[in-house]
């Protein structure tokens, strides 16, 4: 009877040790797949950086004595970053599909190092413009590349919480650089060239970003994409159970087959109207984003703060308010993405921040001179970037990830992170340009307009993405492809099939 109790005994110790080792070895894949994000959305964050910073610097960087910037001028350093980023998104884009998601990012964080020294030394406003532009093809290219790689190494139940990581980290890079701004200003405001310094603290993160990328597998559906199976497994294995990984790896294998069965994605494909509209509808979120009007506040918030009747010191402060509500706002965003849908989110945040813009603009007429006025003003920018920050950016870039094909995710983000840092680097370039030709609230009418007209887009096109996996959204795809062909059969077998006689009357009508 002893014997038979230590061998129950024997076997549920047995069974304890085997699920203790069972949970760390999860553990340790959802680390490692925790470890990978944060790595890879270093990126975010120097995009971050990089556009948050000048918020801060432009007032230092206009003086005399220092680069002497006219509001055009102005508009051209903070804008050519964004010029930059449009072509880079297209470049990167096709150079991750060549060369893969992880080679394409550690070349891009060492663009990130040269191109931010050579900004926070530059003599005169053309060397500063040059570096802008090279710094924002980087910045272009870890945009496209690192959500793709993001969304390609995530379960689906978890992939809108990871990839919307990046854009936290966006958000994250933007506060960070309200913070060193305000610090650096206040303690050192009398220091003309201190704005060097404010530019120069991005190399941290690059550093952090190449070093970091060298222990990240490459995407196991890119490896898949070029025949690597086996590695792919080997990459999935670190990051999901046995079973899941094997699973996930016949998804992979069956789409990447059909997909060979098609041509590789060239700019020709446009041609074919199933693939223009998802191009287009892409397109259309993509520039969404920026026609709310959100990089006005991120990029020369301490220029309305000021107009509203701040000093620069208190405005730079209040500037790490709309830095923080940014991130808390993502947090937030990042809860409900895989709760609620992707279109009621976009909707919801899209109407926050046209009220938003349309309250500001009708405040700054009606309490002209009134010292209520910047803490109203301060307080409707919060309230515009937890709209858009909790619901418009991450849905943004998340869907970005989702609703492309594999074998045209690269071209087709490259495409629409293009239009996104064309109509960025517009805003940008204009924004003060406006602000000092028409006021405030012409300006920020102008953009509720924009608002209104993307809420109606969103109703009428945007797509459902929520709750399914990459294979389901590209099996749809396939399907609508399907489609087409078979109604252009029809079509010319019906056409073939006519009677002579009715051809001949056509061609005579």
């Amino acid at each position: 009877m002893r014997g038979k109790d230590d061998g129950d005994e024997g076997r549920r110790v047995s069974v304890r040790t085997e699920e203790a080792g069972t949970r760390k070895k999860s553990f340790s894949k959802k680390t490692f797949l925790r470890l990978i994000t944060i790595i890879s959305t270093f990126g975010g964050l120097l995009y971050g950086y990089d556009t948050g910073v000048v918020n801060g610097a432009l007032p230092f960087m206009s003086r005399a004595d220092q680069l002497d910037l006219t509001p055009f001028t102005q508009g051209l350093v903070t804008s050519t970053l964004l010029l930059g980023a449009a072509f880079g998104a297209v470049f990167g884009g096709r150079l991750s599909d060549r060369k893969g998601r992880r080679k394409t990012i550690l070349s891009v964080a060492f663009i990130f190092v040269i191109a931010t020294l050579g900004c926070s030394m530059a003599p005169n406003v053309a060397t500063m413009v040059t570096f802008r532009m090279i710094l924002g093809l980087a910045v272009g290219a870890t945009s496209v590349t690192v959500p793709a790689f993001l969304a390609e190494l995530s379960p689906a139940e978890h992939r809108g919480r990871i990839v919307t990581q990046n854009e936290l980290m966006i958000v994250t890079g933007q506060l960070f650089a309200y913070i060193f701004n305000a610090i650096l200003a206040n303690t050192f405001g009398e220091a003309g060239n201190i704005w060097r310094y404010m530019l120069a603290i991005a190399t941290l993160p690059a550093v952090v970003l190449w070093l970091g990328m060298l222990i990240v597998p490459e995407s196991p559906r890119w490896l898949a994409a070029k025949g690597k199976f086996a590695i792919a497994l080997d990459v999935l294995r670190k990051i999901r159970k046995e079973k899941r990984a094997q699973m996930e790896l016949n998804e992979i294998r069956q789409t990447v087959e059909e997909d060979a069965k098609m041509k590789k994605a060239t700019l020709k494909d446009l041609k074919l109207p199933f693939v223009r509209r998802i191009i287009l509808i892409g397109v259309g979120i993509a520039m969404i984003q920026q026609l709310t009007g959100v990089n006005s506040i991120m990029y020369y918030g301490t220029e309305i703060l000021k107009k509203s009747g701040f000093s620069t010191g208190a405005a730079l402060i209040g500037n790490i308010a709309n830095g923080l509500i940014s991130v808390l706002a993502t947090f937030a965003g990042i809860a409900l993405l895989d709760r609620v849908g992707r279109r009621k989110m976009l909707i919801t945040g899209l109407a926050g921040t046209s009220t938003a813009l349309l309250l500001i603009g009708i405040f700054s007429i009606t309490l002209k001179n009134s010292p209520a006025l910047p803490f109203i003003i301060l307080s409707l920018t919060v309230l515009f970037l937890a709209s858009q920050q909790g619901g418009v950016s991450p849905v943004t870039w998340l869907m970005q990830s989702e609703i492309y094909p594999i074998h045209l995710r690269g071209l087709a983000m490259g495409i629409s992170i293009f239009c996104l840092f064309m109509t960025n680097f517009l805003v940008g370039l204009l924004f003060p340009v406006l602000l000092n030709a028409i006021g405030l609230s012409a300006t920020f009418f102008i953009f509720t307009g924009f608002g209104i007209l993307s809420i109606l887009f969103v109703k009428k096109f945007v797509p459902e993405t929520k709750g399914r996996s990459l294979e389901e959204i590209e099996q749809s795809f396939h399907a609508r492809k399907e489609r087409y062909f078979a109604r252009k059969r029809k079509s010319t077998f019906n056409r073939s099939n006519q009677p002579q006689h009715l051809h001949r009357s056509g061609m005579d009508r």
